[in-house]
């Protein structure tokens, strides 16, 4: 039976808490944000063939955000590359499944890590795949901070050049990296014009709906007359589905510990379990779970221009997109 991408979404999360919580391993927060983007594209998007990773006819897919890459493990494993139980080894000695996305994982088309390389990477792909006459995409998923890379400007103006309608880069925009918001980090906004100054269509949504996300594939998949490039900027919560993790950057580098950290995650999740779907660390959730007491660090600001006492102005300082508000498409001409 196909699996839905709202239950593919769901397994990615939990996959994400528990392969994090195994190896003490980072970026819970983003593999959150972009689970509904991956989930659509392996669900719904993406041409493949679990028994053959290297099928010519196949979409490529890029992860560029390569830290959130248990995301792309899960999703891989849920739809068949190899078994979900090697998940269980992410982050460890040895194992194929290395902190960021690595190629030797079947499925996987580029390793990433180092990031402002992906659209670089996608382009070049696109770029070959035209020239060869052929008819797959190619999908590149970014994070908005990486998009403080030089790189990825000098690759959207080399994709606008050849006009690489076969080429789809889809933002995880959550509006945080690393340490802070990314207006407080190096401003972006108005991150939609940037992308169409330079020649791109450009499609803006609530990357946390399905619905939304997969109309706007749709519509990027679409020929049109201009032939350039299109981005669909998805505005994300970091850390969605686990409510104390949203919008909190401790959870870009902290993982799920022992105790009420991993507890409260896990029975979060629960609470919203499609059906159809079975958990394979912890069935029935937590039945004794443990819960913050009032000396934890939970509901914090941990953001570095707070610590900092920055002089931004107060409505930098806190931009959280509603992602229900942000619905706009854009054409590059």
């Amino acid at each position: 039976m196909s699996m839905t991408s709202n239950q593919l979404a769901w397994l990615i999360r939990r996959h994400g808490i528990e392969m994090t919580h195994l190896s003490g391993g980072s970026h819970i927060g983003a593999i959150l944000s972009v689970a509904d983007i991956i989930a659509v594209l392996y669900a719904d998007v993406l041409k493949y063939d679990p028994e053959k990773p290297e099928w010519e006819e196949r979409d490529r897919m890029i992860l560029s955000k390569g830290h959130a890459g248990a995301s792309i493990y899960a999703a891989l494993a849920e739809s068949g590359f190899f078994p979900t139980e090697e998940l269980k080894t992410h982050y460890q000695n040895g194992s194929r499944l290395s902190g960021h996305v690595s190629h030797h994982l079947p499925g996987v088309d580029f390793s990433t890590g180092s990031l402002g390389h992906g659209l670089s990477a996608g382009a070049g792909m696109a770029y070959a795949l035209k020239k060869d006459g052929k008819s797959q995409k190619v999908y590149v998923v970014l994070g908005d901070g990486e998009c403080d890379e030089g790189s990825v400007w000098e690759a959207a103006l080399f994709a606008n050049h050849f006009r690489l309608d076969n080429l789809i880069a889809v933002v995880d925009h959550n509006h945080m990296q690393s340490l802070d918001f990314c207006e407080n980090t190096l401003e972006l906004e108005d991150f939609g014009a940037k992308w169409k100054a330079f020649g791109w269509n450009v499609i803006e949504i609530n990357g946390n709906s399905h619905e939304k996300l997969k109309a706007a594939f749709r519509q990027a998949q679409e020929k049109t007359e201009d032939h350039h490039p299109t981005v669909i900027i998805a505005n994300t919560i970091k850390g969605y589905g686990v409510r104390f993790m949203q919008n909190d950057i401790l959870w870009h580098y902290r993982f799920p510990h022992d105790g009420w950290e991993y507890d409260c995650a896990v029975n979060e999740l629960h609470k919203n379990k499609p059906e159809g779907v079975d958990d394979p660390y912890t069935p029935d959730g937590i039945a004794d779970p443990c819960f913050p007491s009032e000396e934890d660090d939970v509901g914090n600001d941990h953001t570095y221009s707070y610590t900092w006492n920055t002089t931004y102005p107060e409505q930098m300082r806190r931009v959280t997109a509603d992602p229900a508000t942000s619905d706009r498409v854009r054409s590059a001409e």
